[in-house]
């Protein structure tokens, strides 16, 4: 197993047009960078970079670790490569907007558009109290509109969880991003690290990638309406199959949230796919639907955001 730190592209460098500044985020798969392109606008872009695969230890250039790794780096290359360019086509305000994608370095580089906020992960733990189900219901009810466009292009998430559900400076959440080029590439490869964040990734993800859909995606929405109740990850699917020892939502959330919303966080989270609500759509008529909601989301309702939802919802075109 390669232990070699990666170094990221330096501050200043020079790629494609676009000026490094710092790096944003760093994982086992990928840098994530903040530049300025030519018009001196901040971007994020995101480097295919997997470590056990390949390294860059001085230089600007990536160079793959082993003779044995190459045909895996160029597979998960492709994957990545697949994915900028599918993401390339979705034009959503709650989807991250993916705006160029290139080789270069001897590896290949997706360029986002840089969203002003902050995650929902810091929105909970900043509170010392469960985020409120208006916000709850706000935030989810528009975020499933971008991932409902997401399954329409025949693409999965994969890494749905409140560190990627960001909140922009107005309000607005945006998905960031994606882990289907990582799960593509660990199931490929499964000596490779986990791809996933224990708690959020649905049962089969782990072990089953046949049975990956978009049930799988809404397993990590509800885990992530419940990580906004208990301030906490759930626990882990894996561990959940063995001994199921998650408190559920209904009975954590009571005198919290409302039954409704409780009864749908817990549907999201069955470790039955089939049990899960089947698409984007299904579970957004679950939480737009009720009739019994608390006197602040009637109000919430009645505004011209969930309006528009309603509308939205009542074509029906998926």
């Amino acid at each position: 197993m390669v232990t070699t730190q990666n170094l990221a592209l330096p501050k200043g460098h020079k790629l494609q047009g676009y000026e490094i500044r710092k790096v944003l985020n760093t994982g086992g798969f990928s840098f994530v960078y903040i530049a300025h392109d030519k018009n001196n606008k901040t971007v994020a872009i995101k480097e295919y970079l997997p470590t056990e695969l390949a390294l860059r230890t001085d230089g600007v250039n990536v160079c793959v670790s082993s003779p044995e790794a190459a045909a895996s780096f160029r597979h998960g290359l492709k994957c990545f490569f697949e994915e900028g360019r599918a993401l390339a086509n979705i034009e959503h305000k709650n989807i991250v907007r993916v705006i160029n994608f290139f080789r270069a370095n001897d590896t290949v580089y997706m360029v986002m558009k840089y969203e002003r906020g902050k995650s929902l992960q810091e929105s909970i733990l900043k509170q010392t109290e469960p985020v409120s189900e208006n916000f709850v219901r706000r935030v989810f009810i528009e975020l499933l509109n971008g991932l409902r466009e997401v399954h329409a292009q025949k693409l999965l998430h994969l890494d749905i969880k409140p560190s990627n559900i960001y909140i922009r400076m107005d309000g607005s959440p945006v998905l960031l991003d994606f882990g289907s080029a990582r799960q593509t590439l660990r199931e490929n490869l499964p000596k490779l690290a986990t791809s996933y964040t224990p708690g959020f990734a649905p049962p089969e993800q782990y072990n089953d990638r046949t049975l990956l859909g978009p049930w799988s995606d809404i397993y990590s929405v509800g885990a992530s309406m419940y990580a906004c109740l208990a301030r906490a990850a759930p626990l882990a699917a894996n561990i959940r199959i063995k001994k199921d020892i998650l408190t559920p939502a209904i009975k954590l959330g009571k005198d919290i949230y409302s039954k409704n919303l409780l009864e749908v966080i817990d549907s999201c989270m069955s470790l039955d796919h089939l049990k899960r609500p089947q698409s984007v759509f299904a579970l957004q008529k679950l939480l737009v639907g009720d009739s019994a909601l608390p006197q602040e989301i009637e109000l919430e309702k009645s505004n011209s955001l969930l309006e528009k939802i309603k509308t939205y919802l009542a074509q029906d075109i998926l």
